[in-house]
């Protein structure tokens, strides 16, 4: 199995989600896009009941995702290691999101920076920090200062990701937020119980490693 850590910005850094419609459309959109039986022309034409009661075949499995106000990042896997999987599956998603966005605020012109970011990922301490990486950068918002270490209370921003529904930190914490859209099973060995999970957090942002940090940084820059 190849994963690739898949992100993308909105152009000149804007915001891609207004409020939480825009958020949870963009979210529907990580369950519907993911398949192969929807057509790159039926993008604009979301249903969600349409999605569920159809038999869906898979492009991608999704095994952690973050949505920010101004851009996202996927730990995706292609279905069949099959790079063409992904790559319709990352078409589908930009394209009919921007669709949405552009229609709802009556916009013209690009959404997104480029087509989108994929950094395989390569190295097993890639492997071992990204799922931390991608869950931890809602923390951005209200403790920027994790990234260089300088947390000295840990419950706090503990506390915030609880709150931060719009990752896939709660389903890999105990609470079922997005099941439907997730594939668990490679991950969850590996980031453990909740209160290993914990332990991890509070090591990561009270005295992050920044070599492991810096290298996941630089590809995604």
């Amino acid at each position: 199995m190849e994963l690739f850590h898949v992100l993308n910005r909105g152009v000149e850094k804007r915001n891609i989600v207004m409020d939480d419609k825009d958020r949870l459309r963009f979210v529907q959109g990580l369950y519907l896009y993911n398949d192969e039986n929807l057509l790159d022309r039926n993008t604009r034409r979301f249903s969600k009941e349409k999605a569920i009661s159809t038999v869906r075949k898979k492009l991608v499995n999704l095994h952690a995702f973050c949505l920010m106000d101004n851009h996202y990042h996927l730990l995706l896997s292609p279905v069949d290691a099959d790079m063409e999987n992904l790559s319709a599956f990352m078409r589908k998603l930009n394209m009919g999101y921007a669709k949405y966005f552009n229609e709802k605020y009556r916009r013209v012109g690009a959404l997104w920076q480029g087509k989108y970011k994929k950094i395989y990922i390569a190295r097993d301490s890639h492997f071992l920090h990204i799922p931390y990486y991608i869950h931890l950068n809602p923390l951005d918002y209200k403790f920027y200062e994790w990234r260089s270490g300088e947390i000295s209370n840990t419950l706090d921003p503990i506390s915030f990701l609880k709150k931060y529904k719009w990752s896939s930190f709660l389903d890999y914490f105990g609470t079922k937020n997005y099941p439907s859209l997730l594939t668990t099973d490679v991950l969850k060995n590996m980031l453990g119980t909740q209160e290993e999970q914990i332990a991890t957090i509070k090591s990561i942002i009270s005295n992050p490693d920044k070599t492991n940090f810096s290298e996941i940084i630089e590809l995604s820059d």
